[in-house]
């Protein structure tokens, strides 16, 4: 489910948080679903719960978790619409064009190619 790169430069929190989120994205994991307990995934992955606990913090905070006292953690659902953080990616992602374009692809082979792994 997750795997982590010790050689990475991002934190191992973040990267189990970039796991998740990636898995609730794509649809692999459902609203409601549970996520497997800090203590679970902390032994499959040999590292420390407290890691596992600060990237399910940082999920919640980011509205892609719910946590209930003495159940667990579970995805959530589809909320409202968060302009400002949906604007702060645009922004992010408009960077990231301006770069890739830079060095040298075509935007608009830049757009197709996003279209393309989009679908």
């Amino acid at each position: 489910m997750i795997r982590l790169n010790y050689r990475d430069s991002k934190p191992i929190y973040e990267q189990i948080e970039d796991a998740f989120k990636k898995l609730i994205i794509s649809g692999a994991m459902q609203k409601d679903e549970q996520l497997p307990s800090v203590r679970t995934l902390a032994t499959q992955l040999s590292i420390n719960p407290n890691t596992i606990q600060r990237a399910y913090n940082e999920l919640e905070n980011e509205g892609y978790l719910y946590s209930l006292k003495g159940k667990g953690n579970f995805v959530s659902g589809i909320k409202e619409t968060d302009t400002e953080k949906i604007e702060a990616l645009i922004g992010e992602i408009v960077e990231r064009m301006k770069e890739v374009e830079y060095l040298g692809m075509p935007l608009d082979e830049l757009i197709l190619r996003i279209k393309e792994e989009m679908e």
